[in-house]
């Protein structure tokens, strides 16, 4: 497993093969996120597009958006 740094508000992400060869990303800072990808770059892109539509979804809500975790 591999941590990299995902655009969407300087989230860590951890980046992960499975057995059929998709690259699946979650976010520990924000549990549940979770996206997957054929591509690396695209398991990013997409893991960046969740991370956004989570926190608005935690604002709409009036929940808490965890922080960022160093």
């Amino acid at each position: 497993m591999q941590k990299t740094q995902s655009t969407a508000r300087n989230r860590t992400v951890l980046v992960d093969r499975d057995e059929d060869g998709y690259f699946i990303v979650e976010v520990p800072s924000l549990p549940g996120c979770v996206s997957q990808g054929e591509t690396r770059e695209e398991a990013l892109e997409n893991i960046a597009e969740a991370i956004a539509l989570h926190i608005e979804v935690l604002e709409e809500r009036g929940e808490l958006v965890p922080p960022c975790r160093k």
